[in-house]
């Protein structure tokens, strides 16, 4: 099976399914008040483009990418189907955001996420591909639980 990235409208069940999994697993997640996902109409607004990686006809993950300025992107909803883990899919997802932010000429690619056992994996992931601990940015306010990560690109 080939993995394929394509970018989404968010009009597929399976995509609309994945994104209430990301939704839920966030709350699940989070402390009350913490939880800065976006929905589906989130995803929907403008400077917002959204992919979706597939094996054939299943879903394996999404992602998002959000214009913030002239300069800066936010990595947003990254999620990996259960059925699909450790299998390459988010660093593919993660790879093809990085390589639109560069074609956008984005100088920075940044990212706000959560602390704690349900966000190790995407912050190991994040870390690898060289994403560095920074402050917060946007609208976002620094807590005890949330993370800011930042790429220069």
């Amino acid at each position: 099976m080939k993995l394929t990235i394509r970018e989404d409208d968010l009009s597929a069940p399976a995509t609309q399914a994945l994104v209430a999994l990301h939704l839920a697993g966030m709350h699940a997640n989070s402390p009350p008040g913490h939880v800065f996902a976006l929905g589906e109409s989130g995803l929907r607004a403008a400077g917002v483009t959204v992919w979706s990686a597939w094996f054939d006809a299943r879903i394996a993950g999404l992602c998002a990418l959000k214009a913030l300025d002239a300069g800066t992107g936010e990595l947003k909803s990254m999620r990996t189907h259960p059925d699909f883990l450790r299998r390459g899919v988010a660093q593919a997802l993660l790879e093809h955001v990085i390589v639109e932010a560069r074609r956008r000429g984005y100088r920075r690619l940044s990212l706000e996420t959560g602390s704690g056992p349900g966000f190790e994996a995407a912050l190991a992931l994040y870390r690898r591909r060289g994403f560095e601990d920074g402050g917060a940015f946007g609208d976002y306010v620094k807590s005890d639980f949330n993370q800011f990560l930042h790429l220069a690109l």
